[in-house]
């Protein structure tokens, strides 16, 4: 890949849900640091002790940019679940969850949380879910702006995900503009951008002020940048003569080891 701009560098973020997972969640900040990374994300701190957590992040040197709220329990996760926050019956769940997020970011010093929308239930219309993740989404910006912490709201491809509430950027979009919050920010995924829809470019520039994040895998296998059809060199250089400043989340599965998968990130940091 060619070497970068330098007069606009880009800020890399390792999602440590997808990279060093060959080591244990806390041991993977030390991880990070060694590759060269300044800043971390991930999908859940939950698990975690959050004083525990803030001593491994504050001694490995590296800002926490990202997580998510709360997603309902392990085994939905695990089981294809990918958020609560459009299931008419558990708001009050939704609401305790957007208030643990809080605690935790605020404790981690995190400025983002990302808001999955998730799958409606069997037997609820899709009508109904959307009215619901609309008003969950106004208490959770409104809640978080009080703390200072930025809301985003994330599209997921529908093939990975069957059945996801909110798939494409178009949706993403609706949403913030009928929650009607400045605290609500577009977190737009160049992998599931470029399965659901591709126009990267193009849209990255269109709605760049509503984008609050970005992350990268390449396509097919949400694999390393350069393992696929997308890109990555030409979508980074686009990056930097648009004037995006934000982070730029790896959350792509290494083919082989971690450390072996960095080879696209050359002259890039």
């Amino acid at each position: 890949m060619p070497r970068a701009a330098e007069n606009a560098p880009l800020k890399f973020a390792a999602n440590l849900s997808f990279l060093f997972t060959e080591r244990e969640f806390v041991e993977r900040f030390a991880a990070a640091h060694a590759a060269g990374f300044e800043a971390v994300e991930f999908h859940f701190p939950y698990a975690e002790d959050q004083a525990v957590l803030a001593e491994v992040a504050l001694t490995s040197g590296l800002e926490v940019v990202l997580f998510n709220l709360p997603a309902g329990s392990a085994a939905e996760w695990a089981a294809g679940g990918r958020g609560i926050a459009c299931h008419p019956d558990r708001v009050a769940e939704f609401q305790e969850g957007v208030g643990l997020a809080i605690d935790y970011a605020t404790t981690l010093g995190c400025g983002r949380l990302n808001c999955l929308a998730g799958i409606p239930p069997d037997g609820v219309a899709v009508e109904r879910a959307r009215e619901v993740l609309v008003e969950n989404l106004r208490f959770a910006a409104a809640v978080s702006k009080r703390a200072g912490i930025q809301l985003l709201i994330e599209p997921l491809n529908t093939h990975d995900t069957p059945g996801f509430l909110v798939p494409t950027t178009r949706d993403a979009l609706a949403l913030i503009a009928e929650v009607g919050s400045d605290n609500l920010r577009l977190q737009y995924d160049i992998y599931h951008a470029q399965v659901m829809e591709g126009d990267l470019a193009h849209t990255l520039q269109r709605h760049l002020a509503q984008i609050g994040h970005i992350q990268i895998a390449d396509n097919p296998g949400r694999h390393e940048p350069g393992s696929g059809e997308i890109n990555f060199p030409f979508l980074f250089q686009h990056l930097q003569r648009i004037g995006y400043t934000g982070w730029v989340g790896c959350e792509y599965r290494p083919r082989g080891r971690t450390e072996s998968s960095f080879g696209w990130l050359e002259g890039w940091r």
